[in-house]
């Protein structure tokens, strides 16, 4: 059902306490359910993504009970798990349809992974390929490359693996097999992705190396069941941190921000726009950095983006893009060919919708070219399913001269159940 938003030029005023990091959430369930012993996670994503991940895990007999954002997971480890009665359906997530094929490819099940029809498109081959290096045993369409994927669990061999591309999705799929395999493998990056991998296995007591960007883990090493404080979500920030700097007379605080510095590009860009942004340090009680960020409207400029940063914010350029409209100047998006292949192409569903709404912006191979500042106006918006263009779309009502619809608000829950509500909660009309 679509959605009007028309929000007759608010200020926004307020703390917000963003919702858990959906990688994080996922992730702290994969290893959870891996681990022996029990496993605690506070600040759990009840996402649509996330409740994903932990329906697949059940099927397969792991013992997890959800108590609002705390969940816990009892496991004997990866060897105890029961061989699936039914198709493991992995909804829209394709860290949950990544990461699992690499679990379950050295486990001692076999299963099915099926997806929606959004992921039944995204390439798999990009995984099955390394892992089938590594001796696994998978049946997918067109030789791997899409879902439904058919694993068999079997006994897997160490692989030395040059990462063609920076993807924490493959490079998670394999270092989640070669826990399993025999002897050390090495994955080797050119760009340094997202590292909430490397940061979980710590956490779970794996003795796992990384250097610069090459990262070593010894097979046959077992997970202890453990506590894990979700961070709130940067990716998520993003949204109304962009609106804290393009709404006037906006001041907002957001509060369990995660920080890990492979997440932070977004923070880079805004202070090189010239943001009024400042960030707090918070006690730190999980394993990956948190923290409160303050954001005031803002007078922007125009900046160039791409290389080793791409990788650090690819989730947050639609909601850069719309930010750029309202900077002075030129705006330039390069390197970032990974944004074809997410839920949707997003260079076209971002320059598509952001004209609609009169921005001046140009879709490039790898990217796109704004220029600012422009008015924008309402439309009709297309969320291509897609939650972030939804979330781009909704905080582009905030500062357009009239409303703007979305054809498929609900998609926004797959991130951000509650995203509406706590825009409402800021918004002073």
């Amino acid at each position: 059902m679509e959605k009007i938003l028309d929000y007759a030029q608010p200020s926004l005023q307020g703390v917000l306490r963003i919702p858990g990091d959906k990688s994080v959430s996922h992730r702290s369930i994969m290893f959870g359910a891996m681990a022996e012993g029990t496993t605690t996670v506070e600040g759990f994503l009840l996402s649509d993504d996330c409740l994903a991940t932990i329906d697949c895990f059940q099927k397969l007999g792991v013992e997890i009970e959800v108590d609002g954002e705390n969940v816990r997971i009892k496991s004997n480890g990866i060897k105890a798990w029961k061989e699936p009665n039914e198709i493991l359906y992995t909804g829209n997530s394709g860290t949950t349809t990544r990461l699992m094929l690499g679990i379950l490819a050295g486990s001692n099940v076999s299963s099915v992974l099926i997806g929606d029809e959004s992921i039944q498109k995204r390439p798999m081959k990009r995984v099955t390929d390394p892992l089938k290096q590594m001796g696994a045993k998978l049946i997918g369409r067109e030789n791997g490359q899409f879902t439904p994927i058919a694993v068999e669990g079997t006994n897997l061999e160490s692989i030395h693996y040059q990462m063609p591309v920076a993807s924490a999705q493959v490079k998670s799929a394999i270092l989640l097999a070669a826990l399993h395999a025999q002897g050390e493998t090495i994955v080797q990056e050119m760009e340094t992705s997202r590292d909430h991998t490397e940061k979980m296995l710590q956490h779970f007591g794996a003795d796992i190396k990384v250097r610069n960007k090459t990262i070593r883990l010894q097979g046959g090493q077992k997970l202890t069941g453990t506590h894990v404080v979700v961070p709130g979500d940067i990716s998520s920030a993003a949204f109304f941190l962009a609106a804290g700097a393009i709404v006037p007379r906006s001041k907002l605080t957001l509060t369990n921000v995660g920080l890990n510095e492979t997440r932070t590009g977004i923070i880079d860009v805004l202070q090189a726009m010239g943001a009024n942004l400042s960030i707090n340090d918070s006690e730190n009680t999980s394993h990956e950095e948190m923290g409160t960020i303050e954001i005031e409207t803002s007078s922007l400029k125009g900046t160039e983006i791409g290389g080793d940063l791409i990788p650090r914010l690819i989730d947050e350029i639609p909601i850069i893009a719309l930010l750029a409209t309202q900077a002075e100047g030129k705006t330039v998006i390069k390197n970032a060919e990974e944004l074809k292949v997410k839920e949707t192409n997003r260079i076209d569903a971002v320059v598509n919708e952001l004209k609609k709404l009169g921005a001046n912006i140009t879709a490039t191979d790898d990217g796109m070219i704004i220029e600012g500042p422009t008015p924008l106006h309402g439309a009709e918006l297309v969320t291509y399913g897609d939650h972030r263009i939804g979330m781009m779309g909704a905080i582009a009502s905030l500062i357009t001269s009239s409303a703007v619809t979305l054809d498929d608000p609900a998609c926004i829950s797959v991130s951000y159940p509650n995203f509406f509500e706590q825009l409402d909660s800021v918004r002073n009309s």
